[in-house]
């Protein structure tokens, strides 16, 4: 019986490990030039990578580094995927509040009635 490999396609380890949801899309960000091998950026998919390689990609918002400890042979479940790498991202920070804060709303809600009328008489004064 054949040995199996030691190396594989990046496009087609990424999708075992579960970075990515297609190989397709795998393919496209090395294509894009968006996935490092030992510091070095590839944008041939059919680079291969064994274990001990160092892969730099970014995920969301956030840029993962992974160590490869082994290679698939299938694309198997979540546990199975995660026995490929061991994850050497820093920890992502705690998300901030992107809300912007209105500098006119003062908690009031919605205006009433006289004070809409107000509003409209200083607007009419301005204007005169």
């Amino acid at each position: 019986m054949a040995e199996p490999a030691q190396k594989l396609r990046l496009d087609k380890w990424l999708w075992f490990a579960r970075f990515f949801k297609t190989r397709s899309l795998a393919a496209a960000r090395v294509a894009a030039g968006d996935v490092r091998i030992n510091g070095e950026r590839v944008t041939k998919r059919s680079t291969t990578v064994g274990t001990g390689d160092v892969l730099t990609f970014a995920q969301g918002r956030a840029v993962r580094i992974v160590e490869v400890v082994a290679i698939g042979t299938r694309r198997g479940p979540a546990p199975e995927a995660q026995a490929l790498y061991s994850d050497m991202s820093p920890p992502t920070p705690p998300p901030q509040d992107v809300v912007p804060q209105n500098p006119k709303f003062e908690g009031k809600g919605r205006p009433t009635k006289r004070d809409r009328r107000q509003g409209d008489l200083s607007r009419a004064r301005h204007l005169e």
